[in-house]
């Protein structure tokens, strides 16, 4: 398997980007009501064992990725099912990616457009910069992450007119509970997805490097999503975002200044770039696992069947746009937890044990 290596700032953009794409648009952690903005930090705080425990994997094991480490830590055969599962667990996020994201298209822009079509368009462009690497796709993030930051927060700006505070009033009147459930919502979408950047990522220049990447990223993106949702919630109301598939789309149309107009156009924009950047890093993660499930020497051999498969998958899997928003929102969390959260800490666990008996884990 060959090792790409890329410097610390173009992976904290790509994590950045990673983290605020379909979230902006699609608000998740809607049972927190209005203090949903409290349930942001929450979550925060969740994603940050997580994130120490990939950074410790890494140091541990140097120029290893998270399936290679599974394979070190249970055996060649018991590693190796595990693989299998976690690769099907990536399958069927990159299918709910891309899904929603067809969703997004011909719900706001082309309603006679059939389901397929963007779907197509979208992963073929994944399938392409993933073909060409990592390397592709890291120049791709560090230049525009300058601009979705910056169009993100321009959009902000505009929306202060129309925002009211009163709408985030009262803080907690519900108590913590709703909170708490927002909370993990909201850490399973997005924080929890992380696990993916420790598939794909294993050289780094620094033994601070991990630690730097995954908490600035984590940090970064998460205020971008803290004001993004502290802002629709002002201008929207929680009563209009439960009832909304895209309430940031529908806070964006709302600002009204002469000469400006379709400004959520931009909205959709910022979260195609996103969705575009979670869809690339799922896609190689696959690629990657399968590749050393059956030895293949280059993941880049198996990129172009495997989106087909996607592709196919996206559409087939959901009768309807109901359908899908119940499993995305509702059993996605519960099939994804095993994967993105109980494994990483039981492997942790094994290895932590391993050291302590042994000294050192043998690669």
């Amino acid at each position: 398997m060959n090792k790409e290596v890329i410097c610390d700032k173009q992976r904290i953009a790509l994590i950045i980007l990673f983290i605020i794409g379909p979230p902006t648009v699609s608000l998740s952690g809607v049972e927190a009501k209005q203090d949903i903005w409290l349930a942001v930090i929450f979550s925060m705080i969740m994603g940050l064992p997580m994130m120490f425990i990939y950074c410790r994997l890494h140091n541990t094991f140097p120029n290893k990725d998270l399936f290679d480490i599974i394979e070190i830590c249970f055996g060649k055969f018991i590693g190796k099912v595990i693989i299998i599962f976690f690769t099907i667990h990536f399958i069927i996020t990159v299918t709910t990616i891309l899904r929603n994201y067809g969703e997004f298209i011909t719900t706001v822009s082309f309603m006679k457009t059939p389901l397929i079509i963007p779907m197509i368009c979208f992963g073929s462009l994944c399938a392409y910069v993933i073909i060409g690497g990592i390397e592709a796709l890291e120049r791709w993030g560090s230049i525009f992450i300058q601009i979705v930051v910056f169009f993100t927060f321009i959009l902000i700006l505009l929306l202060i007119p129309n925002m009211n505070i009163n709408n985030i009033r009262p803080v907690l009147s519900n108590g913590i509970k709703p909170v708490l459930q927002g909370a993990s919502k909201l850490y399973s979408f997005p924080f929890s997805q992380l696990v993916v950047f420790s598939t794909i990522f294993s050289s780094f220049k620094r033994k601070i490097s991990p630690y730097r990447i995954y908490f600035l990223g984590l940090l970064i993106g998460g205020i971008i999503i803290f004001v993004t949702f502290f802002s629709v919630l002002l201008t929207v109301g929680i009563e209009d975002i439960s009832g909304l598939y895209y309430p940031t789309y529908t806070a964006v149309s709302r600002i009204d200044i002469t000469g400006l107009e379709r400004t959520e156009i931009l909205s959709g924009i910022l979260f195609s770039l996103g969705g575009f950047v979670k869809m690339s890093i799922h896609l190689l993660a696959i690629c990657i696992g399968i590749a050393k499930i059956f030895r293949i020497t280059d993941y880049r051999l198996i990129v172009i069947p495997i989106t087909l498969m996607t592709i196919n998958l996206s559409y087939l899997l959901w009768d309807s746009t109901m359908d899908f928003y119940e499993f995305d929102g509702e059993i996605m969390i519960y099939f994804a937890f095993p994967f993105r959260t109980i494994l990483p800490i039981l492997t942790f666990i094994i290895v932590e044990i391993k050291k302590k008996q042994n000294g050192s884990v043998q690669a």
